[in-house]
């Protein structure tokens, strides 16, 4: 008997399930001569949603009756190869597109540090943590927090370095922007340099640079004014409710991208209604 029910928060809920099953490549051959069936793919999703939200290590599963830490890596792997989970998050992105729900008159973006304590691609010495190991991710998202692009780099990277890579990596395609209805990019005091305004204009936005806190005032003082950079700070909030993302223990950088993007995947679903 495994110490994880199946029915508690650390599966994968069902709604996600059904939307994720058909993007799944196909099943390999089985070896022949091998008589040990293969793992379900819902067990092994399973597996990696509970390493994601608890942020153990991966031989920890073999203690929770899930799924093999062996077997849960390899499908991991395999799923990470074929482009699961960011297609699973580009599926959410145009769902919420399709229904209206991305608001593209005001975006934010703003990055955010954790620790990497084992090193590895993209990483390097935090300013704010004594100059350990640490990521930086810089994330963008849409008026109201839903995420719709991620990259990381060194956690001495400066921010406005991430800003061209960021706005590149959107993961459907935006409206453009007309003088009747502009975009407009929220970004706080770190990026206020002329070369990241010329660049925000390059992608058709209109950049809109607080410092923090300046929005608090204007709350108080100027009557219907509207807070929007925070959004990407509340999301940034979320990611790191989903462990394995808040301390970074992945050396690759395409591993540590795959569980951002099953992360940002939820939180989109979840934004569009799907799960409470």
């Amino acid at each position: 008997m495994g110490i994880v029910k199946q029915d508690d928060g650390w599966r994968l809920p069902d709604e996600l399930w059904e939307q994720m099953a058909p993007l799944l490549p196909p099943r390999k051959s089985h070896p022949l001569g091998c008589h040990n069936p293969r793992v379900p793919d819902r067990a092994a999703m399973n597996a990696i949603f509970f390493v994601l939200r608890t942020g153990c290590q991966w031989n920890a599963l073999n203690a929770t009756g899930i799924c093999s830490s062996t077997l849960a890596y390899r499908r991991f792997r395999e799923w990470l190869d074929a482009g699961v989970f960011e297609e699973f998050w580009r599926l959410g992105l145009l769902v919420a597109d399709a229904l209206d729900e991305i608001d593209w008159t005001w975006l934010s973006l703003d990055g955010a540090m954790t620790k990497a304590p084992l090193g590895g691609e993209k990483t390097g010495p935090n300013p704010t943590d004594r100059g350990k190991g640490g990521v930086k991710r810089s994330l963008l998202t849409e008026a109201h927090g839903i995420p719709l692009a991620v990259v990381i780099d060194g956690a001495n990277r400066h921010d406005m370095k991430l800003v061209k890579p960021t706005l590149a990596d959107l993961k459907l395609h935006r409206p453009m922007p007309t003088s009747a209805l502009p975009q407009g990019l929220c970004l706080d005091k770190g990026y206020d340099y002329e070369e990241v305004r010329a660049l925000v204009a390059q992608f058709g936005f209109t950049a809109h640079i607080r410092t923090r806190g300046e929005e608090a005032v204007a709350i108080k003082e100027e009557a219907g004014f509207r807070a929007r950079r925070w959004v990407v700070e509340r999301t940034h909030s979320w990611m790191n409710r989903f462990r394995r993302v808040l301390i970074r223990w992945e050396k690759r950088a395409e591993t540590y991208l795959a569980f951002l993007h099953l992360a940002c995947a939820v939180i989109t679903w979840r934004a569009i209604g799907l799960l409470e």
